[in-house]
């Protein structure tokens, strides 16, 4: 018994579900498209519920835009204070400062949310691949997933060398599909809109490398991984750069490249 078979089994009864409705609607049980729609519905239900994390992710980096110059006041004011009264006022002064501008912890929920339920996903794919039912996902939907084929290339396999230069053109395809999309995301609509100014330069340059290292993970994932998450990686990605151009084009964070663009634009914040 696994702690994520709960979550295993939930995503589980998600892609059964789906499976069964567009079944009922004509489509072919053990068509690769299906599966893909399948794992598709997956991403859709799962990032729509992250929605409210991702919202509140959204307030606290603005509010912390607009508390970010008070901060550096009372940083400076007490940088050559050490004492023990100096270090509680200067706590203190924190805490009152980001009250008034409505900071709390928590920036980073809906990031370290989606990592249980990727590795429930990588747990629920991989059980299916080998052939184990899991919850919802009965012996004959597991059979059928791992007949299911995308151009060919079985949703099950694994890895860039397989059967042939098409199997190769699959996997890298979608592979590049998901470092693409999360290297554009990342270069394109997060960069502009994170507030880089005062920080160490170590974490500017980390910062600037975070594209181009989180393309080429995925790249080399693509050689483990099955076709099926490769297809869910895709989706994700897609998912993920929609959601960052609107929040880069509508909700920019306040004092970043994107909130410059968007006041040459006439996009006001609400925040």
């Amino acid at each position: 018994m696994s702690v994520l078979d709960p979550l295993s089994h939930a995503l589980a009864a998600v892609v059964a579900a789906t499976h069964a409705a567009l079944s009922a609607l004509g489509a072919g049980p053990a068509s690769g498209l299906t599966w893909v729609l399948c794992i598709a519905a997956v991403v859709v239900v799962v990032r729509a519920a992250l929605l409210p994390l991702t919202i509140h992710s959204v307030r606290q980096a603005h509010a912390a835009a607009r508390a970010r110059p008070a901060l550096q006041a009372l940083a400076r004011e007490l940088r050559d204070r050490r004492d023990p009264e100096s270090l509680r006022a200067f706590t203190e002064q924190r805490r009152r400062i980001a009250a008034e501008h409505g900071m709390s912890r928590g920036g980073l929920l809906p990031v370290l949310a989606q990592v249980p339920i990727w590795l429930a996903l990588y747990h629920l794919l991989a059980g299916v691949v080998a052939g184990v039912p899991v919850g919802a996902m009965n012996a004959g939907l597991v059979a059928s997933l791992g007949a299911a084929t995308v151009l060919g290339v079985p949703l099950a396999e694994r890895g860039y060398l397989g059967g042939g230069w098409v199997h190769v053109a699959v996997v890298s395809g979608l592979a590049l599909a998901a470092a693409l999309l999360s290297f554009v995301t990342q270069r394109y609509f997060v960069a502009p809109n994170t507030v880089m100014t005062d920080l160490p330069d170590a974490v500017v340059s980390a910062h600037r490398l975070m594209p181009g290292i989180s393309a080429l993970g995925l790249i080399v994932a693509g050689g483990f991984a099955p076709v099926a998450l490769l297809v869910y990686w895709v989706c994700n990605s897609a998912w993920t750069m929609g959601q960052s151009a609107i929040v880069w084009r509508w909700f920019p964070t306040p004092g970043s490249r994107a909130a410059s663009r968007s006041d040459r634009l006439g996009v006001v914040d609400e925040q």
